[in-house]
């Protein structure tokens, strides 16, 4: 996992991740995606197990693939989990030059 490049997890991520993970029958290894977002440029997918790519993230027990093309847009980003009574979902959290959309769920990079 190339270092100062990578994505960064919330201990609550990690937790969910490895959560979901483990249910799908792939402990410790979950893959992210890049995909067309509604509301900003990229949202992100997540999906059990190492379906391709290299790893970008790794903490408390779960690695985190994606395709290595995508690693430059996931550069300063941390990927967080919030839960409540009524569910929850994965936020990204940003750095500069990065603008989230209001559902936390997309973002998109300033030129």
């Amino acid at each position: 996992m190339p270092r100062g490049h990578s994505l960064r997890l919330t201990a609550a991520a990690a937790a969910e991740l490895c959560r979901q993970a483990a249910v799908a029958g792939t402990p410790g290894l979950m893959h992210l995606e890049l995909q067309e977002g509604a509301c900003e440029t990229w949202a992100i997918r997540l999906r059990p197990g190492h379906l391709a790519g290299i790893p970008v993230a790794r903490a408390d027990g779960i690695t985190l693939y994606a395709p290595g093309e995508q690693l430059p847009r996931l550069r300063g980003l941390q990927l967080d989990y919030k839960g409540d009574l009524s569910g929850g979902g994965f936020l990204v959290r940003s750095g500069p030059g990065v603008r989230t959309c209001a559902c936390g769920a997309a973002f998109s990079r300033e030129s």
